[in-house]
């Protein structure tokens, strides 16, 4: 998998971009989410870049997968550590993870890749609940 520069928008897109794919389909509804908040602009990425990192990482992970077909077929915890460890800066994490949150939520339930992710995220960057607007673990619940 490819290694974007420390803190880069690309590293960050790249993780609202795993969120995206981790329930095996990208939905227009998470996309719109992300649009509405402005993801692209508050990540510091090109416009429509964000289309570009998805299909790019869908691209690596199938290439380097599991001959399953799927997605995270080969994300396991030390190629999720090794993507949340480009993003070290506290409000570069805070904003993939609420943008991650938002996106994760905008079909109404959280998936378990989804949540593999959001959780990844939370204890590779130290976040504890409360810090962001909306609680992983009340989610699921409301999902349920």
């Amino acid at each position: 998998m490819r290694r974007y520069p420390h803190n880069s928008p690309e590293a960050a897109a790249r993780i609202v971009a795993l969120v995206l794919i981790s329930d095996g389909q990208v939905c227009r509804s998470e996309f719109d989410v992300l649009t509405r908040l402005g993801a692209e602009r508050a990540l510091g990425l090109e416009p429509q870049l964000l289309p570009h990192i998805v299909y790019t990482l869908c691209e690596e992970l199938l290439a380097g997968g599991d001959g399953t077909g799927s997605y995270m077929g080969k994300i396991d915890d030390s190629t999720l550590a090794a993507l949340m460890a480009e993003i070290s800066d506290p409000v570069l994490q805070r904003t993939v993870l609420r943008l991650s949150l938002a996106a994760a939520q905008a079909d109404g339930r959280l998936a378990d890749g989804e949540v593999l992710v959001v959780d990844a995220a939370r204890r590779h960057w130290h976040l504890v609940d409360g810090e962001e607007p909306s609680d992983t673990k009340a989610a699921r619940r409301r999902a349920s």
